[in-house]
């Protein structure tokens, strides 16, 4: 998609280099000045081309969407400031008989040239915004059909690997009543088991969910991993949010926290699993942290595949708006995760 997306700009603004700007010098009034001003001219040039830039670096559909319009109004003041200050370049008087008829002459001329300079700013201002316009709706199209395809893939695995949610569930049932009070565990685990598989097949339909299922689910995930897991593993679980309420994208923590328990977790050496999530004024943190019990050359082949995958996630889902940093130290494997849910 970026490459896509770089493509695209690429060809817009070289249209607007090779092909708008040297029409708009040379066909117009401009093209008198290469002979009788070379100086301004140039100047002119590179004062157009820099506004153009300037705009397109700016993106002021960005800065029009976030609303900040007092960046928007300085910007244009700025650019506006510029080209009236270029009006008063000192262009040689034009030398009459009559001392009037000059003075009249030069003013026509400048007033002439001036206009032209207008003329040709709000020109280029014009197809610097239309093109920043064209830039970003191009970009958030390719952005909505990413998030499309994403969304497409996970129903596709989930429908790969599904078996009859009917069948299952009963099949569940029935083993449930086979263990009922045969033992506590065994039955906290087939609840919190069947409450998992339920959550996956009713979510993986939806866009978002409230954080407060998503934390459950973390919980009821941990839960489960903690049945198969002896003394020497301890996990750290923590959470705290102002608004239980907040949508987020389902299962969106999934697979940082089976990437902690598969290369973290350890039946035999002493080892530690914390993970941690806060939402705090619409900014969303997530964060793990755990050794690397798994061969180092195993792990760092196996790992990039899932995080690759949720960056791209995450990108599609909040252009912008979203960081997730990884970092290998003594050791240990370290993920940071933050996402600024309100634009």
């Amino acid at each position: 998609m970026k490459n896509t997306e770089t493509k695209t700009a690429m060809i817009l603004d070289g249209i607007f280099c090779l092909l708008f700007m040297p029409m708009l010098m040379l066909l117009g009034p401009a093209g008198s000045w290469i002979s009788e001003w070379p100086l301004f001219f140039i100047i002119d040039c590179v004062y157009l081309y820099g506004c153009y830039w300037f705009i397109r670096w700016l993106n002021m559909p960005s800065v029009l969407v976030r609303r900040r319009y007092g960046l928007a109004a300085g910007a244009l003041l700025l650019l506006g400031s510029c080209n009236y200050a270029l009006t008063f370049y000192p262009h040689p008087a034009i030398d009459f008989v009559t001392p009037s008829m000059s003075r009249y002459q030069t003013s026509v001329r400048d007033y002439s040239v001036s206009l032209s300079l207008w003329l040709m700013f709000f020109a280029v201002l014009c197809y610097a915004f239309t093109i920043s316009f064209v830039n970003e709706l191009y970009r958030q199209n390719l952005l909505r059909k990413e998030m499309e395809l994403q969304r497409d893939r996970a129903e596709l695995a989930a429908f790969r690997a599904q078996i009859s949610p009917h069948f299952l569930f009963n099949t569940l049932n029935s083993l449930y009543s086979l263990v009922i009070g045969t033992s506590q565990k065994a039955e906290d685990a087939f609840v919190k088991f069947a409450d998992l598989l339920k959550y996956t097949y009713s979510a993986v339909g939806k866009d978002t969910v409230p954080i407060a299922s998503e934390i459950e689910y973390i919980g009821n995930y941990i839960d489960l991993q903690s049945i198969r897991l002896n003394r020497h593993t301890a996990v750290e679980w923590s959470h705290e949010v102002d608004c239980p309420d907040t949508q987020v994208p389902p299962m969106l923590f999934l697979t940082f926290v089976e990437n902690a328990f598969k290369y973290g977790a350890s039946a035999s050496d002493d080892c530690r699993i914390s993970l941690r999530l806060e939402l705090t004024a619409g900014v969303l943190r997530f964060s793990t942290r755990n050794r690397i019990m798994k061969h180092s050359d195993s792990f760092r082949s196996e790992m990039p595949v899932g995080i690759k995958n949720s960056r791209a996630r995450l990108e599609g889902l909040y252009p912008s708006r979203s960081s997730l940093q990884t970092r290998e130290a003594d050791g240990e494997f370290l993920l940071d995760m933050t996402i600024k849910l309100d634009d």
